[in-house]
């Protein structure tokens, strides 16, 4: 097999389609496989091979608790940013390694703009990751108040009122606005400012982090919605180990960009996984993410998240998973 440089792979990463989806994945996994000897060790040990591998499912997929406790390289480099996720007491954070920032900004604005093309006042509500360093999802949030075009556009700590305030007057005006917050912080925001919504979008991305009772994503919705009058309301995907995300505009059921793609695990066998546009059927089971973005740290990942998995490649959170199958195939490595 040819290696493709990474100058060449980064520039075909955003050219790719669903037809060269498997093609250019393979040849991601050949360059990880090779550069990356953390990733090769723990595909040798499950007996995979670029050799024997000719098909995305058959793509050994890391857990993702390697990055709590290893450094996820592919090729050798000084990183320009480490994102390190949030953490409970006592837990253990992870961390991504990013060779090149632009690489992020280069996705997850192309991204975001394939999802919400128009030009909004962007609003962050997001208090427990503005309370730490290095969140990645802070720093996107950030390059989109940065490039939005409304000088009002920033982020809310826990100023309510002013919040509060500024959702008025751009909901006079009939300005478009995102509010982008982390889940607990939306809820205590509209719990204390209910309000008539028309003219803004309101994306939760997750996260309860001991602050409140934790609830489905419907329940969460559903109060979000009586609280705006809005009639959906929207979700962001994506983690710390990512450089890629996916939107849901409605019902919770997410849409990837096209160098994104969601398996799901069965749910007998960590290591048999199975896309949904190949087989013509859905799915239920720990999800495996695809991000060819990440290219300099490990493009396959197995999560700790349940999901859904529709025909047509959409999918839906259903909730964390026990981690005992991914603790099984963490030991086969260590």
């Amino acid at each position: 097999m040819i290696e493709i440089t990474a100058k060449e792979l980064e520039k075909k990463i955003f050219e790719v389609n669903a037809t060269s989806f498997n093609s250019l994945a393979l040849d991601i996994f050949y360059f990880q496989f090779t550069h990356n000897l953390l990733y090769q060790s723990f595909c040798r040990q499950l007996g995979r091979t670029p050799a024997g591998v000719d098909h995305i499912e058959h793509i050994p997929f890391l857990p993702i608790s390697f990055f709590k406790t290893h450094e996820i390289k592919t090729t050798d480099f000084q990183p320009q940013q480490v994102f390190e996720s949030s953490r409970t007491t006592g837990s253990i954070s992870s961390r991504h390694l990013i060779k090149s920032t632009a690489l992020y900004v280069h996705s997850f604005q192309k991204c975001f703009r394939q999802f919400y093309p128009q030009d909004y006042l962007v609003l962050g509500l997001l208090p427990s990751y503005l309370e730490r360093e290095n969140s990645s999802l802070v720093f996107m949030a950030d390059d989109l108040i940065r490039h939005s075009k409304h000088s009002n556009s920033g982020f809310f700590l826990h100023n309510h009122q002013e919040l509060a305030a500024t959702l008025y007057h751009s909901e006079k005006e009939g300005t478009p606005t995102l509010l982008i917050g982390v889940t607990y912080a939306l809820l205590d925001f509209f719990e204390q400012y209910p309000m008539l919504l028309q003219h803004t979008i309101v994306m939760e991305t997750g996260g309860m982090k001991g602050r409140k009772k934790e609830i489905t994503r419907p329940e969460v919705h559903r109060l979000l919605k009586a609280a705006t009058g809005l009639p959906a309301i929207h979700a962001e995907y994506g983690m710390t180990e990512l450089l890629s995300q996916a939107y849901a505009k409605s019902e919770g059921i997410f849409e990837t960009p096209a160098w994104m793609k969601i398996l799901i695990r069965s749910q007998d066998d960590p290591l048999e996984v199975h896309a949904a546009a190949l087989h013509g059927a859905i799915y239920n089971g720990g999800m495996n993410v695809i991000d060819l973005a990440n290219l300099y740290s490990c493009a396959f990942i197995a999560t700790d998240d349940a999901g859904k998995l529709y025909t047509d490649g959409k999918f839906e959170i259903l909730g964390r998973l026990d981690n005992s199958d991914m603790r099984g195939c963490s030991l086969m490595y260590l």
